[in-house]
């Protein structure tokens, strides 16, 4: 985007274009074991990052499923209710680690919400 231009509705404006190649994904420094606590199962959706060809079937963050340990906390929910506003027929879940590797939602808020395919401010 050029220095004159505004940003327009669903657009993303970043401070500097960054290289994501040799990106390392975060992974949830906690040791725990989340099985049995919940997250939202979701159609499947392709990541977001240019050339990445990961699908997600749940609420993901870096590509770890988000859990969270009460399947009524009011985050879930949201990420719930934003799932079905945008067409991803979310079901709330309890986690099983055949889903793949997880992150607690509040670690992942902690180290500033981290997404694959885009930088944080440091």
């Amino acid at each position: 985007m050029r220095e004159h231009e505004m940003p327009e509705r669903g657009s993303l404006l970043l401070d500097e274009e960054q290289s994501v190649e040799d990106e390392e994904l975060w992974e949830d420094d906690g040791a725990g074991d989340y099985e049995g606590w919940y997250c939202v199962r979701t159609d499947p959706f392709p990541c977001p990052a240019p050339g990445c060809t990961f699908v997600a079937a749940h609420m993901t963050a870096a590509h770890l499923v988000l859990v969270w340990e009460e399947r009524d906390d009011p985050n879930l929910l949201w990420h719930a209710q934003r799932a079905l506003e945008v067409g991803r027929n979310p079901r709330v879940v309890s986690y099983q680690r055949s889903f793949g590797p997880s992150a607690s939602y509040y670690a992942w808020e902690a180290a500033g919400r981290p997404v694959h395919g885009v930088r944080g401010k440091v």
